[in-house]
């Protein structure tokens, strides 16, 4: 998710580290804080992949600043990440709204499409938080408010991106 996330900035312009850990943050902080002994290991191993290249450029106030921008093999594997994603990138929220954020990168609304087909594969399969035995629990089963809230909020969520996710096919695949 970070390393989409990574891609998916410098894909849009060069930045250096501080700036890309603020954007990042943004996007993916609230689930997971982004630590600087996290970031900068993984840009390191980035740079050492190819994926982006560091330059020196000078500071507006202080010193020089390490400015990251990526290669073609940096937009390449962002291109291939977004059209053919991993299987938790479809069915992690989080690391959907990760994908989500830079899926406009794809030119193509065919392979745009082919991604939001999966997603709503995915939220149309039978899914509960809770079971008895093979039976799905639902809100109306449980007195506990709190369950029941979990329940209304994700099912209020699946919905309203149930019908994003068609009205966008629709627009996509016209």
């Amino acid at each position: 998710m970070l390393e989409l996330a990574i891609l998916g900035f410098l894909f849009e312009e060069a930045l250096h580290g501080y700036e890309l850990r603020k954007r990042v943050g943004a996007l993916t902080g609230h689930v997971r804080p982004i630590a600087d002994g996290t970031l900068y290991p993984l840009l390191k191993r980035m740079e050492a992949a190819g994926l982006l290249r560091r330059r020196l450029e000078p500071g507006a106030a202080a010193a020089p600043r390490q400015m990251l921008t990526l290669t073609s093999a940096g937009r390449a594997s962002l291109l291939d990440r977004l059209r053919s994603p991993e299987e938790l990138f479809i069915s992690d929220e989080n690391r959907w709204f990760t994908l989500l954020a830079f899926l406009r990168y794809l030119d193509d609304p065919s392979a745009q499409a082919a991604v939001l087909h999966r997603r709503l594969h995915f939220l149309t399969q039978p899914a509960s938080f809770f079971w008895d035995g093979d039976r799905p629990l639902r809100a109306g089963d449980f007195d506990d408010p709190f369950r029941r809230g979990l329940f209304t909020v994700a099912t209020a969520t699946s919905r309203t991106e149930l019908r994003w996710l068609r009205e966008t096919l629709a627009t996509l695949e016209a």
